[in-house]
């Protein structure tokens, strides 16, 4: 029979023992839990859009701006009532680095150019079958607003109308610098 070998482990306090074993434990908790934080903004889809004036915009277009997609159709009364202030958000912030898409969703190019012929728009116009935004983000209501930051990423929606200031806080995720008193301009 063998003798086992008895070794001579230092006694220590518990809270000694306990605190070397936890540290690591906790470090690596933190550093999960850290990688693992949801981020607020995911990457805008890819996407390609043609305006009824010719223009072409793609995600690497329009990277340095922040974008305002507007998905309305011709029969929609909210988005009639919102065309006027959306598009003057659009011009009065443009040279602020405000891009404005209005996309029109499920009506043929015939449609919307009679309807623009009576409520005519000052914004850059997109036909649905010039574009595939519609079908990524779901327009199904209207008008739905989308906005895209600097950087490409999806800052904010907002699915129905909620007027000229909730217009204004969604650009304002999108890192859209807005005076105080915007009201003025």
């Amino acid at each position: 029979m063998t003798n086992p070998r008895l070794y001579y482990i230092p006694s220590m306090p518990a809270r000694s023992i306990t605190l070397r074993a936890a540290l690591p434990a906790v470090l690596i908790f933190t550093a999960i839990s850290l990688s693992a934080v949801p981020k607020d903004k995911e990457l805008a889809p890819r996407f390609n859009a043609t305006t009824t004036g010719g223009e072409k915009f793609t995600n690497d277009s329009i990277k340095g701006k922040v974008v305002l997609l507007e998905f309305w159709t011709t029969w929609c009364g909210y988005c009639a009532d919102e065309a006027g202030f959306v598009d003057k958000i659009g011009h009065d912030f443009a040279g602020k680095g405000l891009l404005l898409l209005a996309i029109d969703v499920g009506e043929s190019k015939k449609t919307v150019k009679k309807y623009l012929e009576q409520h005519p728009r000052t914004c850059k116009i997109v036909y649905m079958e010039d574009t595939n935004l519609a079908a990524m983000y779901a327009a199904t209501v209207y008008p739905i607003y989308v906005v895209i930051d600097r950087d490409g990423y999806v800052a904010g929606t907002q699915r129905g109308a909620g007027g000229e200031e909730a217009l204004k806080r969604l650009l304002a995720r999108g890192g859209l610098e807005l005076p105080e008193d915007s009201d003025s301009e």
